[in-house]
């Protein structure tokens, strides 16, 4: 069976081929594709399956992703670990904050980059995320939590945000998710039984014993003063109960 992929722009065409064919080969293993198939003057690209069963349905759920990631300026050894579980692609295109003008786009790609690329770097460092500027377009590969906040940190430049705003965003973001991990991690789950055999006892102390003899009291209540074994039974000293001979004074 054979699928159709994107298509890819021309000057990307050498990169998913790799030096004799080895990106596509290499794509193929990761896949659990039979090969892949490009077509050097249009850019087309198809990949073709097996039978059933022999590929993850998965990750061919995620090769489109993969090669549009790598025709939009993604390196393809960064665009195969979308085949990982829990990594995932996101394509922002700016024309949709500064329209189709040059020298808008141009604006924002340089914003997006920073001096010296510091600025993709950071936000990179702090989100766990892989970002590459091409043409009009930003490609994130990244963890769920990670791409959610890189998207967000991109929208806010090309947005007009301050570089300085945008830091402090993911700063505090990141950290607080942090402590909601945190706080996650230490609840403890209990099943229905302990939750009422426990109860309130574990706050205040001694308050199971006393809830014990209130419960002896009321029993010790319920007695029929001519069954003489509940009798017997009620007069018996619980484990907690004892009797002093001490005279009194």
């Amino acid at each position: 069976m054979r699928q159709a992929l994107p298509r890819i722009p021309r000057d990307r065409i050498a990169v998913l081929i790799g030096a004799k064919g080895v990106t596509l080969k290499a794509l193929a293993e990761a896949s659990g594709a039979v090969a892949l198939h490009v077509d050097s003057e249009s850019g087309d690209v198809e990949v073709e399956w097996g039978e059933p069963g022999s590929y993850d349905p998965v990750r061919a759920l995620k090769m489109p992703d993969v090669v549009k990631a790598i025709g939009r300026g993604m390196a393809p050894k960064v665009a195969v670990s979308l085949f990982d579980d829990g990594c995932y692609f996101e394509m922002v295109d700016l024309r949709d904050h500064v329209g189709k003008r040059a020298k808008q786009l141009q604006r924002v790609r340089a914003r997006i980059i920073g001096s010296q690329g510091k600025i993709r770097q950071r936000i990179e460092q702090i989100t766990g995320s892989s970002i590459t500027i091409y043409k009009s377009t930003v490609v994130i590969i990244a963890e769920e939590e990670g791409l959610a906040l890189a998207r967000q940190a991109v929208d806010m430049l090309a947005g007009g945000a301050e570089h300085g705003s945008v830091m402090s965003f993911l700063e505090r973001a990141t950290k607080r998710n942090r402590i909601e991990r945190r706080q996650l991690g230490s609840i403890e789950v209990r099943d229905q039984g302990d939750a009422e055999a426990t109860g309130f006892e574990s706050l205040v102390p001694g308050l199971d014993q006393a809830r014990e003899r209130r419960n002896r009291r009321f029993r010790a209540a319920q007695v029929d003063p001519e069954d003489d074994e509940a009798v017997e039974a009620m007069m018996g000293l619980a484990d907690d109960e004892s009797i002093s001979w001490d005279e009194e004074e």
